[in-house]
Parts: C-alpha cells; structure tokens; sequence
C-alpha cells in the first residue's frame, strides 16, 4: 500500500518516445502501483503505441496535444536525431512540468530552449534497465528541487542503480563506461565462447561458462570491500594458468587498448552532445 501511495503523488506522466528504455520505466511504475490511466505516451509508431496500451494499459497516442499540459512530469525517451521535430508540438503545453531526458547527446540547455521548463533532469541508463539490472547517470539543473529529485528517483526506481553527478559534461564519461558498458561485456563474451569452441567446448557450454563467470565474478566485487586489482590478484598464481592469460593480454596491451576505447566513446558522446544538444 506504500509503494501505491508513493507513485500516486507523482501525478499524471507523458513520455515522448515509448521505446525499449520508456517501456522499462513504464512497466516499473505501472507495477510499483501507479495507475496506468495517469500514463500517457506519445509515439508515431502505430505498433509501438499497440504494444505499450495493450501490456501495461496506457493511453497511447501519435502525436502531443494540449492534454501535455497536464502533466506533472514529461520523460524524454525519442532517439537524439528527432528530438527537435518531437519538441515542437510539445513546447505550447509543456513549461510548468519537470522534464526527465534518458535521450544521449541531448544537452539539458536544448531542453530548456524547447520547453520553456528550467527544470530539467538528464539521465543516462543502459540496457540492463530493461530487466531492473541498470545503472543510470543522472544529472540535475539549478531550478530542480529536492522534491524534484526525489521524483525522479521514484521514476527510475525500478530500473536499477541510480548515481547523481554534480557536473553535466561527467554525463559523457557515464555514457562511455555504463551507457555503453553492456556492449564491451558482450564483446568479451562474444571472444569467450570463440575460445570455448576453439579449445573443443560448444558454444552453449562456453556461452554458459563466459556468463556465469561475468556475472559471479561482479557480485563478488560488489561484495568485497577489496579492490578489482587485489581481486584480481588473488586469481593469479605466479606461473599459473590465469597468470599465463593475463601475461599475454599485457603482452598485446589490451588494457590500455580497453582505456583508450572508453576515451573515444567519451569522445563521441561529446560530439553527439555538440550535434543534437546545442
């Protein structure tokens, strides 16, 4: 009865876009108790607008009308390269709400030009939202109160982890290391099911094996007051089979090959930032 009590003071809520990552926090607040009838979505896509009334009951409609207006809240969930086409409809009805954007490259400054809101919330999840398993970078402007915070916390609740940043651009380093972060985990399992089979193991069996040590290996470092480095070390055996493997990955610098990397992602979300957030 709490948590029903608790969503309800969060009022009626407008998603522009209803994607992958709006769906995630639709289905959090639909199951945390908050009514569906006070959740309106606007999407283009016929389909998507289908799917989204038919799994959590939701108004959906193709376009923004004056019914914005009521909204409490408006999350921002279109891909960066339609945001402006999206705003526009948006802007008569949308200044007295607080905004959530979990739009990449879109700068909190763009969103103020195209609502007239000073309010504005940036946050930066990853997929793993989708399954309750996310971390998400948040960002808040000057006017955002405390209350307004907390909101927002109560909105992405269901999606995993949340992380307050003080500094907006640090929002390009959350996006290289978590936002981006499934896809580097992917590609190194991706690598150890090649081994697997290499050395004579199915895919499945190494597919099994790369992601239950993935996933073992990150709670015991979420569980140890250790380092990754001390954890790491006690792995390694001088002379050993771990010792052998990671000798060769220093051999072909993969590590600083692995840092370099995050630095172009870094890179390139400023630029999606200078492109689509001015």
């Amino acid at each position: 009865m709490r948590a029903y009590t608790e969503c309800m003071e969060l009022g009626t809520i407008h998603f522009i876009g209803g994607g992958n990552m709006a769906s995630a926090i639709i289905g959090g607040l639909v199951h945390a108790g908050h009514r569906a009838s006070a959740i309106r979505v606007v999407d283009p896509q016929a389909q998507q607008r289908a799917r989204l009334a038919a799994r959590y009951g939701v108004a959906a409609q193709a376009a923004a009308d004056p019914s914005l207006g009521e909204a409490t809240i408006v999350v921002w969930a279109v891909k960066p390269q339609l945001f402006r086409e999206a705003a526009a409809p948006c802007a008569p009805h949308a200044a007295n709400a607080l905004h959530l954007s979990v739009m990449a490259g879109i700068r909190s400054d763009a969103i103020v030009a195209a609502t007239g809101s000073p309010r504005v919330v940036r946050a930066m999840p990853n997929t793993p939202a989708l399954i309750g398993r996310g971390v998400c970078g948040l960002y808040a402007r000057e006017a955002v109160t405390p209350a307004d915070r907390a909101t927002v916390e109560r909105v992405l609740h269901s999606t995993g982890e949340l992380l307050w940043f003080s500094r907006e651009q640090d929002l390009d380093a959350v996006t290289a290391l978590s936002g981006s972060g499934p896809a580097y985990v992917f590609y190194f399992v991706e690598a150890m099911v090649q081994a697997a089979v290499e050395m004579g193991l199915t895919a499945e069996q190494g597919k099994r094996l790369a992601l239950a040590t993935f996933a073992g290996a990150a709670a015991l470092a979420q569980q140890s007051g250790d380092s990754p480095s001390v954890l790491r070390e006690r792995v390694t055996s001088k002379g050993g089979t771990t010792h052998a493997a990671l000798t060769s990955l220093e051999a072909d610098r993969v590590g600083p090959a692995f840092v370099k990397a995050l630095h172009a992602a870094q890179r390139r979300a400023k630029e999606l930032g200078d492109a689509f957030g001015a």
